[in-house]
């Protein structure tokens, strides 16, 4: 049933547009009645359905009728030019022999045809110059314009379209209803185009303070989501609820609500909310099926819910490269092989800067993020063991690599960094993308899974949470199950990162713990960065300090020490306070105070940044980090003072101990 009242409304619609089209080329009522005499019937279905000719005729003079009298004509001003009804006695218009006062002049309730459905069918066939026409005589409805806008956007004319929408909203706001939300959204798309983001915010607090419910509800939620895209989740939620006050059964704010928990990784909350707001519809007999449908998928995993309500906006590389992955998920997990290394040399420890890595949240140099990650000094030999081993992918994704390694268009990063080269761009030559959507195997191969999540951390539109999750998060997992298999946890052997094939699986390792913790996952990513120092005992991602942090977060004062204990007199200074502050909170103070006084040998400008209650920022270099210099200071205060101060007492004596 619904489809064929689908069917039967596109058809309808479509009857309209040839109408207009029609009206448009000659616009003489009389050869258009005849014309639609002809063709409306038949695009109906009216002639094979069970009326008889005369109920065909007058339906279709009824139809054409009303279509002619609801369009605006150019060459009246762009205003319709109703057909004169005529008189009762007069033969009846439709052919029927009747006199029209016995026949269509005797229905009652005459339906009518909205002249702005007609002006959104004419905005789409004036050309350019009878358009500016209609434009400058004010012709448009309101509402309509923000039809026009959106082309012009999309011809990259944000401008015009700011010189178009900008009318419209400087005078009283109060009379502008729900239709004219779009026109909100597409004049900040054009301020946001024309870097005038000041003008835009000033214009949201007037549509907030001014507007009717329908507008401040649409202007909280532009502001709630720019808030979700600088990651302030705090001011998110202020807005989303205010823009709920305003407009409480609107679908849009359904899916705002959807879309800030997906972006914070709250699913199960999202998955709650989702089965409110689709009883809540239910209920009100709203029947946009298409939304209904996002509802039923968010109740079952939000994430990839989004990802499909955004699949139209995507790059349609992202929407392939998704469809791949899904395909490889139940692909089994491939047998790496593992051969022994010989003649290791001893670790590189730099004396100069500690060069910084990339990520967010949680860690003292991930608030201060370079171009990518670069060496980080690496553990003295006390904290090597084990068997050194080269990763060996399996035979059969060898010859598949090789091709692989000929169409990927960008090396791999340099180091321990996260991103590509200056000016590399991996999404410049997609062929790599068509080879590897021919061949799953290719998900077999670490090398080919770290060139992949390091391409999506190249492309803009990862920055979306939900993408990210529905893109990077399985081939990290694959990776992540690849290496379990290939060296379980009580193996004794280990890859280090000075055998250059085993990078591509420490690099996603780290990766996996970025993403985690980006997640909210810190558990999680606990066993990540355990992980990742059991194989690379050498530590060149610093994974020990962010380990470390985490520990004293969450309490583990015992692991804490065991860990500061496998990397004695370390550069970093999450280790060597780190340790101070887990005995302090131990109860063991005369040894504190020991090892402080060894920190502060070197590192000796961390305590001043803990103790100040206000101190200046230094000047951080985008290069790196200098062991002992204020900028390493300042990034560790930024990571862990509130853990310190949190601790009773200690701040106080860490004074006293340094005086």
């Amino acid at each position: 049933m619904v489809q064929h009242e689908t069917a039967d409304a596109e058809h309808f619609e479509q009857v309209i547009v040839q109408s207009v089209r029609r009206i448009l080329a000659a616009p003489d009522a009389a050869l258009y009645l005849g014309w639609a005499r002809e063709y409306i019937p038949d695009a109906l279905g009216l002639s094979e359905s069970y009326l008889d000719p005369v109920e065909v005729a007058r339906l279709t003079t009824l139809l054409a009728t009303l279509i002619w009298n609801a369009t605006p004509l150019p060459s009246n001003a762009f205003q319709p030019l109703p057909i004169a009804a005529p008189s009762p006695d007069s033969p009846c218009s439709c052919g029927s022999g009747l006199r029209h006062g016995l026949c269509c002049g005797n229905l009652d309730d005459m339906p009518e045809l909205s002249s702005d459905l007609v002006w959104e069918i004419l905005l789409d066939e004036l050309p350019e110059r009878v358009l500016r026409e209609a434009l400058d005589r004010k012709a448009v409805p309101g509402p309509l314009l923000a039809k026009i806008a959106d082309r012009w956007l999309d011809e990259d004319r944000p401008g015009r379209v700011v010189a178009l929408l900008e009318p419209i909203f400087a005078n009283s706001l109060e009379a502008l209803d729900a239709r004219y939300e779009p026109a909100l959204d597409i004049l900040c798309d054009a301020y946001d185009r024309l870097d005038h983001w000041r003008k835009k915010l000033a214009f949201l607090d007037r549509i907030c303070a001014e507007g009717s419910r329908a507008m401040r509800a649409a202007a909280w939620q532009r502001r709630s989501t720019i808030h979700i895209d600088e990651g302030d989740y705090v001011q998110a939620e202020t807005a989303f609820t205010a823009a709920l006050r305003s407009d409480p059964d609107n679908p849009s704010i359904a899916l705002l609500e959807i879309t800030l928990l997906a972006a914070q990784h709250k699913d199960w909350l999202a998955r709650e909310r989702a089965r409110f707001w689709r009883h809540k519809f239910r209920r009100l007999g709203f029947g946009e099926e298409s939304f209904m449908d996002f509802l039923e998928r968010a109740v079952v995993d939000p994430q990839e819910a989004m990802v499909n309500s955004h699949a139209d906006a995507l790059d349609p590389l992202l929407v392939d490269l998704h469809d791949w992955i899904a395909l490889i998920g139940a692909r089994p997990l491939p047998d790496y092989g593992l051969v022994g290394l010989r003649g290791q040399g001893g670790p590189r420890v730099l004396a100069g800067q500690l060069d910084l890595f990339e990520g967010t949240g949680g860690a003292s140099r991930q608030s201060h993020v370079a171009a990518g990650a670069l060496d980080i000094p690496t553990a003295g030999p006390s904290a090597r063991g084990g068997i050194p081993v080269e990763l060996s992918p399996p035979v059969s994704v060898g010859q598949s690599e090789s091709i692989w390694r000929s169409l990927y268009p960008a090396a791999k990063p340099y180091s321990t960094h996260l991103a590509l080269s200056e000016g590399a761009d991996a999404w410049s030559e997609p062929e790599w993308l068509e080879y590897l959507l021919g061949h799953p195997e290719l998900a077999d191969s670490l090398d080919v899974l770290d060139d992949l999540v390091t391409a999506l951390y190249e492309h803009p539109e990862s920055a979306l949470p939900w993408i990210a999750h529905a893109l990077l998060r399985p081939l990290l997992d694959r990776a992540w199950s690849i290496l379990a298999r290939a060296l379980p946890p009580e193996d004794g052997r280990h890859i280090p990162w000075s055998a250059t094939p085993n990078r591509p699986a420490l690099r996603l390792l780290f990766r996996r713990y970025l993403r985690q913790i980006q997640e909210g996952q810190p558990e999680d990513a606990v066993r990540t960065l355990e992980t990742l120092l059991r194989l690379n005992p050498q530590d060149n991602h610093g994974a020990r300090a962010e380990l470390m942090n985490h520990y004293l977060r969450d309490g583990e004062d015992e692991r804490a020490l065991a860990l500061a204990h496998r990397f004695p007199d370390d550069l970093l200074a999450d280790l060597a306070y780190g340790e101070v502050l887990a005995l302090y909170r131990l109860g063991r103070e005369d040894r504190a105070h020991s090892v402080l006084k060894t920190a502060i040998r070197r590192l000796p400008g961390i305590p001043r940044y803990l103790t100040r209650k206000r101190i200046k920022q230094p000047r951080l270099s985008p290069l790196g980090v200098t062991p002992g210099g204020e900028d390493q200071a300042w990034l560790y205060r930024e990571a862990m003072l509130d853990v310190w101060a949190s601790e009773p007492g200690i701040l106080a004596w860490l004074k006293r101990c340094t005086v």
